[in-house]
């Protein structure tokens, strides 16, 4: 279903390997990052646990692009983005520019630009919409083959 949401909203085609096993039960609590931490907590998250990279951090994070927090599920409300129905680079142009009214950025977005590593690809992305696509369908292609092994 991601995958579909991410190409009918303009986004990029992500590679998908239909015939993965779902699991049984649900994972346990806390696959995903606590929204209220910063960077150290986000590599803990994706790269100690999931194996994923820097990269696949802030391409992933652009995700973002797309909805919006519901204050009954995370504490927090609003869309990142002024177009949350739109799959494009702007979450990466929003969080550069700074807060704006209406809009979300959650202190896990922010402490992106923060971070030596992180920050210089976030301008990447706001300057190269293309360039953000194509580390996209590569890092969500991954997050969705997280223990998938071919039979």
């Amino acid at each position: 279903a991601g995958v579909v949401a991410v190409e009918i909203t303009g986004g990029p085609d992500v590679p998908f390997h239909p015939g993965r096993t779902d699991a049984p039960k649900p994972p346990p609590e806390g696959r995903l990052p606590d929204a209220t931490k910063g960077t150290d907590h986000l590599r803990d998250v994706f790269c100690k646990t999931m194996g994923l990279s820097d990269k696949d951090i802030v391409t992933l994070s652009g995700g973002h692009t797309l909805g919006r927090c519901h204050k009954e599920r995370s504490g927090f409300e609003g869309p990142w983005t002024p177009n949350p129905l739109i799959f494009d680079n702007s979450y990466f142009k929003v969080l550069l520019g700074g807060d704006q009214e209406g809009l979300l950025m959650l202190p896990t977005d922010k402490a992106l630009l923060d971070d030596p590593v992180f920050r210089p690809l976030v301008e990447k992305y706001a300057a190269d919409e293309d360039a953000f696509f194509a580390d996209y369908a590569e890092s969500h292609m991954k997050l969705s083959e997280l223990g998938f092994a071919e039979a």
